[in-house]
């Protein structure tokens, strides 16, 4: 006959475990990860909210043949009386960027236009380039508003970048919409969902390294700060102390 046994450990004891933690905070950090998702996808303009606003300037961010169309179109129309493209490749004329347009070269700006109104920008190799090199030329032209063109999915990035090099610019946002992502089931196309995937951990790096730069740089002014004062009554000069560079990876 068998003998009957008390377990004195405590069921919860018994549940826990390092196994079920690591469980437990992988589907935490999946649900996050889903949710951060679903509100970046929902924020993705569906439309251009403002199409009349005269601006100073167009920035168009190349990578696509729809948002170079659509910046001539806008430059053709009057909305701004010069344009830069910015991120072109190194050696490519505008003459080649027009023959770049495919079918759409109907919207090939007139010859007028582009000797006096279209800057290309050689300097940009990504988002963060794109604005540094627009920044630059803002600044030489003395323009104050900006119409920016990018594809929609790519335009909360690009907004970012914008507002943290030119934080005194008027930015209007005019998405285009590649036919890549024009699906009603887009939720259901890999292909479709890995751009939106891809493009979604870009933004969030280029958000947490916003406030990354943000934080170091308060602490580098309190530190700078501290410096000159300490050097007010210290035997040291720190007035040539300077804390060491550092610079950002591009994809983060």
């Amino acid at each position: 006959m068998g003998v009957n046994r008390i377990n004195f450990r405590d069921p919860a004891a018994q549940r826990s475990g390092p196994g079920r933690v690591l469980v437990h905070t992988v589907l935490l950090l999946a649900f996050i990860w889903l949710l951060g998702f679903m509100a970046f996808v929902a924020a993705i303009p569906r439309a251009v909210v403002d199409v009349e606003t005269r601006t100073d300037a167009i920035v168009v961010l190349t990578g696509g043949r729809d948002r170079l169309a659509e910046s001539f179109r806008l430059l053709d129309s009057g909305l701004a009386p010069r344009l830069l493209i910015t991120g072109v490749a190194e050696g490519v004329s505008l003459s080649q960027v027009i023959d770049g347009l495919g079918d759409n070269r109907d919207a090939a700006p007139s010859a007028a236009l582009q000797t006096c109104c279209i800057t290309l920008g050689y300097e940009a190799g990504n988002t963060v380039g794109n604005a540094a090199e627009s920044a630059a030329w803002v600044r030489d032209n003395n323009v104050r508003s900006v119409r920016l063109v990018t594809a929609n999915y790519h335009m909360q990035r690009s907004r970012l970048e914008f507002r943290r090099t030119l934080p005194g610019i008027d930015l209007i946002p005019n998405p285009v919409y590649p036919p890549e992502v024009q699906d009603d089931f887009w939720f259901v196309k890999p292909g479709i969902l890995a751009l939106l995937a891809g493009e979604y951990h870009k933004f969030a790096g280029a958000w947490i390294r916003a406030i990354l730069q943000d934080a170091m740089g308060w602490v580098g002014e309190g530190q700078a700060g501290a410096l000159e004062s300490v050097s007010e009554w210290s035997w040291f000069d720190f007035s040539d102390f300077e804390l060491p560079e550092f610079s950002w990876p591009d994809w983060l």
